[in-house]
């Protein structure tokens, strides 16, 4: 017998009493990482990074700094140029939104991701969260393609992030929260937005476009065939601006 609080314990009893205990699951740090930050957000963070590794590695194999990593020529040919997709290059919209221009633009979209991204995925869900994640590339690039320049180049995730940013004053307005924060901190990147080599076009684009996608979202959020078709709808026609003119 062995002493415990009350009385004595039974060595047998006891053990026998424990063999229906089923010890606590032990979970890796990515998994861990995954439930605080979201995988979503994980992934598409780790798509974004793999991208610009990528670009830099062939830069540098190229001879040139692995630092601009912009200047190989995957980059010049996932980089959306509105001319370039008039004559065909369909795809550039949607690879653009995983380019970066260097380290520096790379770390502030990635941090951006993770704040806003994490958060959102959790108020929405994974899959709505994703939705409204590529809407918001696609209004970005129909933004680009209407106003841009026909020769500019745009590249980033800065589209999606605005979208993520509109989406959430949308979610915060259905569930009538202080929006001063979130608009403080929108006028400030807007006003960043006007500086040299940043496309305001593409990031009010990008805002409007989340915006859009989880008004849907928000407003059909019970009755699951509405909202598809409300997305569905809202795609064909992004994607019926991004493509106007192609040849």
């Amino acid at each position: 017998m062995n002493p415990a609080a009350v009385g004595f314990q039974c060595p047998d009893d006891v053990a026998a009493g424990n063999a229906g205990v089923r010890e606590p699951r032990r979970t890796g740090g990515l998994q861990r990482a995954g439930r605080r930050w979201g995988p979503v957000t994980l992934t598409l963070i780790g798509v974004n990074v793999a991208m610009f590794l990528l670009t830099a590695v062939l830069t540098g194999i190229g001879g040139q700094d692995p630092l601009q990593n912009y200047r190989t020529e995957l980059f010049q040919d996932l980089a959306q140029v509105p001319l370039f997709v008039q004559m065909g290059d369909w795809w550039r919209p949607f690879t653009a939104a995983f380019l970066h221009y260097g380290v520096l633009h790379l770390g502030l979209n990635m941090l951006s991701l993770l704040v806003f991204g994490s958060e959102l995925e959790r108020l929405l869900g994974r899959g709505r969260y994703l939705t409204v994640y590529l809407v918001s590339i696609i209004g970005g690039a129909a933004a680009i393609q209407l106003l841009g320049a026909p020769f500019g180049q745009v590249a980033g995730a800065s589209t999606a992030i605005y979208g993520l940013m509109g989406a959430y004053g949308v979610v915060l307005v259905h569930q009538k929260q202080d929006l001063r924060g979130l608009l403080t901190l929108l006028g400030i990147n807007l006003v960043i937005s006007f500086l040299p080599g940043v496309s305001l076009i593409g990031h009010l684009g990008g805002l409007v476009g989340g915006a859009a996608a989880a008004a849907v979202l928000v407003a059909a959020r019970r009755r699951p065939p509405l909202a598809i078709a409300g997305i569905a709808a809202l795609v064909v026609v992004l994607l019926a601006l991004v493509y106007a003119g192609v040849g």
